[in-house]
């Protein structure tokens, strides 16, 4: 019989101040806090955060940054809440979004590469077997390991590996984001902040996402399951290798 998934309302503090309370899962909330930082832009490095201490007992995450905050420049945008499971809040308009510098990078990956990485991330979300109710988000690095993060959110499974990978200073033109959520609008703005070339998920892209992403030039995958996935944009830095093979079976 399979446990029930976890989620908890954590209090979020910037420098004694309460920012929100989330409803997240009980691991990796260091990295989840950077890249929820990171992502909303109440940092744009690491030196920035002078002390995380993530207490689970009273359910808080305490940061102190290195500069004071004005929250007042938070406060008086408007919020955008997340849609799906474990909601969160972003603070990023899709107007905000569009600001973001369009993405360079030259790396190419084959469909079928992708979807045999997709399925080792599968194989590796201990959560998700336990429980059959969690997301997961992987990073795919150059040399074909995965950083692999879970939670009842999708879009905090994102911030988890986006934590990660801010900290450890990976570079973005070499990684592809996957995850099982929805990718959304909110899920391809923290993406695009990252600078993410690829982006991809087991499941659909929504049309507000589609059109952001081809905006700042990023590959968006969709279905990531099969032969069928979906290329809903043409960087082509992701090629439908299966296409080809049909193609030359035909003509043969």
């Amino acid at each position: 019989m399979r446990g029930c998934p976890e989620e908890y309302p954590v209090r979020l503090y910037i420098n004694q101040q309460e920012i929100a309370v989330f409803q997240l899962t009980k691991s990796d909330l260091e990295d989840w806090s950077y890249g929820y930082l990171f992502s909303e832009g109440f940092i744009t490095s690491v030196e920035d955060v002078k002390e995380v201490l993530v207490n689970e007992e009273l359910a808080e995450i305490r940061i102190t940054l290195q500069k004071d905050l004005h929250i007042e420049d938070f406060s008086n945008k408007t919020k955008h809440y997340t849609a799906g499971c474990g909601r969160g809040v972003t603070f990023f308009s899709m107007t905000d979004v569009k600001s973001f510098k369009p993405i360079t990078s030259d790396i190419k990956y084959s469909l079928s590469y992708l979807l045999k990485k997709r399925s080792e991330f599968a194989q590796n979300t201990p959560k998700y077997f336990e429980t059959g109710g969690m997301h997961g988000a992987s990073i795919l690095l150059a040399d074909g390991s995965q950083i692999i993060r879970e939670d009842i959110g999708r879009h905090n499974a994102v911030d988890k590996v986006i934590g990660f990978a801010f900290r450890n200073g990976l570079v973005a033109e070499e990684l592809v984001l996957i995850t099982t959520g929805r990718i959304s609008y909110e899920m391809l703005s923290k993406a695009a902040k990252f600078g993410f070339p690829v982006v991809a998920s087991r499941t659909a892209a929504t049309l507000q996402a589609i059109q952001l992403a081809k905006f700042l030039n990023i590959e968006v995958v969709g279905y990531l399951r099969n032969k069928n996935s979906m290329i809903y944009t043409g960087t082509g830095r992701v090629e439908n290798d299966f296409e080809e093979s049909s193609l030359q079976l035909t003509t043969s």
